[in-house]
């Protein structure tokens, strides 16, 4: 029996897409970089995250496009402000293009039940989190179905949403 592949290797060998949906108000809380931010610490995120940056800087570059849609509730959570602050130096400066959605105008939309990462529109990875947001092991799917709710969720969303250049906190 192969091994499901890591989330490295599912971005290294898209080719066309990746999409990433993201539907909470708060994720690992425990995660040093938002525990530094929550204190006052001014977060660099060429320091952070240089993993990530690479990651996605080197899918950018062939030619992948890197999408991510966020969900948010308004006014904001004190962690989605972490993720707003961090969003230019980190996603933006990495090549990806981040729309966000007040959850208000979402309603008319169906969404899955989990966030999710779709590569090239046929592998989803679904993310799991527990009740206080943190990460627990994601799962792999091509279930057409799946597929196919989450391919048309993203793109709902993307539509509606406003490019993070845009979006005012609130």
């Amino acid at each position: 029996m192969t091994a499901a592949p890591t989330f490295e290797e599912l971005f290294r060998s898209c080719r066309e897409s990746a999409v990433h949906l993201e539907m909470r108000d708060s994720y690992m809380k425990s995660d040093p970089a938002y525990t530094d931010w929550n204190a006052g610490a001014v977060i660099d995120p060429t320091e952070r995250w240089a993993d990530w940056l690479s990651l996605v800087s080197e899918a950018t570059s062939r030619g992948v496009k890197v999408r991510r849609a966020r969900i948010v509730s308004e006014p904001v959570s004190r962690y989605i402000r972490f993720e707003y602050e961090v969003t230019e130096g980190l996603n933006i400066a990495a090549g990806e293009e981040v729309r966000w959605l007040s959850r208000r105008n979402a309603t008319g939309i169906a969404l899955p039940g989990n966030d999710f990462w779709l590569f090239d529109s046929s592998r989803l990875l679904v993310n799991h989190f527990d009740g206080e947001g943190e990460w627990l092991e994601p799962s792999l799917s091509t279930d057409f179905q799946e597929l196919e709710l989450c391919a048309s969720a993203f793109e709902a969303v993307w539509e509606l949403g406003i490019p993070h250049a845009e979006y005012e906190l609130t």
